[in-house]
């Protein structure tokens, strides 16, 4: 049984002289996950478990059927939220709540599992290119056995700001007075889609208080200074940050796409196995008996009877 304790921004565009900040650049690792998907991970790799208060972040991407087409068949949730972002392709989702919804390049899901939801993600599509990414977040103790809750977003709710320079879509959280239907009360996450034009640079704030990441998904680029090629996260050090502090992201001559995330940490006890994460080892050991006991959910009249709790399972 798999154990983690965590150890215990709205970004924007400014201008003036950055300070130079230090960070961690991580590369992914390739795995297999659900009935053989291939995806690229960093956050719960054996390099970085969590990131208070993010859990786990997987990029799929792939225009090979065989690295996809098997998808991720029913398999429970418990104690976190799971957000996904569609770059490319179709995914239909189905849940122990009654939810059918069908993903698109664009789209997005904030499921929040809370105190259990048994679901799939299957793909739509026979080939072609499968691009996306998933994030878990954590929820607070107190929050974890909330009822749980699915919604979902279509390509043309985000806002989008557009200079020569550079494009942001605003996702989740707040950006130059633009905000998202997608708002996180618990963690006040921050959630934007950058491309950089070539040679261009996007400068951005970091703020105490707060955990960041970038995800570097397209190009090469520099961050304060140190390079970063492409499926590499960066991982900025918020404890030398006492304020607010700029930093300067510069894409190389083939441009940069890149996710920047951030969110408040919790600096709660963490344990972890596989598709639970709660707060105590008996938590966990509760969740497993209520799954394996079929109390987990109230319906799942349509869960496949094979479902599995001993890997991640998305």
């Amino acid at each position: 049984m798999k154990t983690e304790k965590t150890k215990t921004n709205t970004p924007k565009a400014e201008t003036g002289h950055p300070r130079q900040h230090s960070a961690r650049i991580i590369p992914a690792v390739t795995l297999t996950e659900g009935a053989g998907v291939t995806v690229q991970r960093t956050i719960g790799a054996p390099a970085l478990r969590n990131l208070d208060p993010f859990m786990l972040l997987d990029f799929f991407c792939s225009d090979q059927p065989d690295e996809y087409i098997a998808g991720f068949p029913s398999h429970p949730h418990r104690g976190f939220n799971t957000f996904t972002y569609m770059l490319d392709g179709h995914i239909e989702h189905k849940d122990s709540m009654g939810n059918t919804g069908r993903l698109s390049p664009g789209s997005a899901q904030w499921m929040k599992a809370a105190s259990g939801v048994i679901h799939s993600e299957m793909p739509k599509q026979e080939n072609g290119l499968m691009r996306g990414f998933q994030l878990w977040i954590n929820l607070p103790a107190a929050r974890k056995m909330d009822a749980p809750q699915y919604q979902e977003y279509s390509a043309g709710d985000f806002p989008q700001i557009d200079t020569a320079e550079y494009r942001v879509k605003l996702i989740v959280g707040e950006y130059e007075g633009q905000r998202s239907p997608i708002q996180d009360e618990l963690t006040r996450v921050s959630y934007l889609d950058v491309r950089i034009q070539p040679g261009k640079t996007f400068t951005t704030t970091l703020l105490p208080g707060r955990q960041h990441f970038i995800y570097l998904f397209e190009g090469n680029a520099q961050y304060a200074g140190q390079p970063a090629p492409a499926n590499t996260l960066i991982v900025p050090d918020t404890d030398l940050i006492t304020q607010a502090e700029t930093v300067r992201l510069t894409a190389a001559e083939n441009g940069a796409r890149l996710l920047l995330v951030s969110g408040e940490p919790l600096h709660e006890p963490v344990v972890q196995y596989g598709p639970f994460v709660m707060s105590t080892r008996e938590e966990i050991d509760q969740a497993v008996k209520d799954f394996q006991s079929n109390n987990f959910v109230r319906e799942r009249a349509w869960i496949n009877r094979t479902t599995s709790t001993t890997s991640n399972k998305r």
